[in-house]
């Protein structure tokens, strides 16, 4: 495989590594299913997404709906699917149906009626993750595990969502086990909410785990991997201001 000469990650060569660690763990979940890898692009620039793109992924996940309209122009690429994965105001909601494919962190009712009127009569359903809150982090967004069943069933009445699943954002740690216990929780809560049969609701994606705990996430049931820092590398430092 030929190796980059500029001093940059090999988006390829970091992409074989992480299927092959995908596989990895599907096979030691003794799972024959596939897994899905989001590549995260946030702050990445263009040129380098069309690469991974080059490179067979097809599943991009971006967190601001603005950083990703300044780069949707540049950005012309076949079979692609853009998930949302960051939190998403309501007075943007609009803009992320125009730009995205799917809204994979759906958090309050409020967002899925904004985001299911800016569908308004396209003729097709958006595909919706409800994003749940694991943890007593207060930066983090999501709706509580009590209220999860409560908001599917609202979010299900709107014609215009697709409800597929649940998605989390655990605390961090550098141990990777520590994290076990939360995409535990979450697939408990996706097999509680199937066993209810809300009309129109799948509970077939799990999107949890990160460039740390991935591997984890898959054991414990994980469909979606939401990977950034793992293919390209580490983001640089945001720069300080000018005096």
């Amino acid at each position: 495989m030929r190796r980059p000469t500029n001093g940059m990650v090999s988006v390829a060569q970091n992409l074989e590594r992480i299927h092959e660690r995908i596989n990895a763990a599907l096979k030691r979940a003794d799972r024959r299913d596939a897994v899905t890898l989001v590549v995260v692009t946030k702050t990445i620039a263009a040129d380098r997404i069309a690469e991974a793109c080059r490179c067979g992924v097809r599943h991009f996940g971006e967190n601001r709906v603005q950083e990703f309209k300044e780069k949707r122009p540049l950005l012309a690429l076949p079979s692609v699917h853009w998930h949302l994965v960051g939190h998403l105001q309501t007075n943007k909601a609009r803009q992320a149906v125009e730009l995205f494919d799917r809204v994979d962190s759906v958090d309050s009712v409020r967002l899925a009626e904004k985001l299911a009127h800016a569908v308004g009569g396209q003729g097709s359903k958006l595909p919706v993750l409800i994003q749940v809150h694991l943890g007593e982090e207060p930066s983090k967004h999501g709706v509580a595990p009590g209220e999860v069943e409560a908001l599917v069933k609202q979010v299900a009445e709107l014609e215009t969502l697709q409800v597929e699943g649940l998605m989390t954002i655990p605390p961090f740690s550098d141990d990777p086990e520590e994290t076990r216990p939360y995409f535990r929780q979450l697939r408990a809560l996706a097999e509680q909410i199937e066993r209810s049969r809300i009309p129109g609701v799948s509970m077939r994606e799990l999107s949890m785990g990160m460039t740390n705990d991935f591997e984890v996430a898959i054991e414990e049931g994980a469909t979606q991997v939401r990977l950034g820092t793992a293919i390209f590398g580490p983001r640089p430092a945001p720069r300080e201001p000018k005096p």
